[in-house]
């Protein structure tokens, strides 16, 4: 489970695992590696890796970071698992159509709704 520094809150929910942000603003390279260690390390936890990433307390979002969610989408997919993202602000859910990554990822309107879509 996450160390005591840890910029996210972790909780398991059968057998998804759900990470929340506690940062708003995700803009700082090291904060970004930090997360994505630990969100690796959650993944690397699983067989078949079942994860929903909440973005519920988001304001901003760095291009750095939209490259550790695809780095974790990969990880995810090669362990034959799925990953879900919620919540997004609607101007960062903008730069996601931009970029197309709302192609990549399946992206609801709330974690409830993401739960419900795990196979």
């Amino acid at each position: 489970m996450p160390s005591a520094d840890s910029r996210l809150r972790v909780r398991k929910q059968d057998a998804v695992v759900q990470v929340e942000f506690i940062d708003r603003n995700i803009l700082d390279e090291a904060n970004i590696q930090l997360i994505s260690d630990e969100i690796s390390r959650l993944i690397d936890q699983e067989a078949a890796p079942k994860l929903l990433i909440s973005f519920a307390n988001v304001d901003h979002l760095s291009s750095a970071a939209l490259g550790a969610l695809i780095t974790i989408n990969n990880k995810v997919r090669n362990k034959s698992g799925q990953l879900r993202l919620a919540s997004i602000d609607p101007q960062i859910y903008e730069v996601f159509v931009i970029t197309r990554l709302n192609k990549l990822f399946q992206i609801h309107e709330s974690p409830e709704d993401a739960l419900k879509s795990f196979a």
